[in-house]
């Protein structure tokens, strides 16, 4: 039985390598949301003029097509 569970220790050290400490992880998710929060207050706010402005550019071209 000592021996398995020295064959698992053993064989789980390296994985704690790749995986980051839960601290640098939640800076991470915490850097993440404020980045995501800043996105959709500045999305929310530019969207209704980029389809008002898509919105002119269409009908500009479909009555260029109509006039012909």
């Amino acid at each position: 039985m000592l021996q398995l569970f020295f064959a698992v220790a053993f064989s789980a050290v390296p994985l704690t390598l790749y995986v980051p400490p839960i601290r640098s992880l939640n800076l991470f998710v915490e850097i993440m949301e404020d980045f995501l929060r800043q996105t959709t207050v500045y999305t929310l706010r530019a969207y209704p003029r980029i389809r008002l402005g898509c919105s002119r550019i269409y009908n500009s071209l479909v009555n260029l097509n109509n006039n012909r």
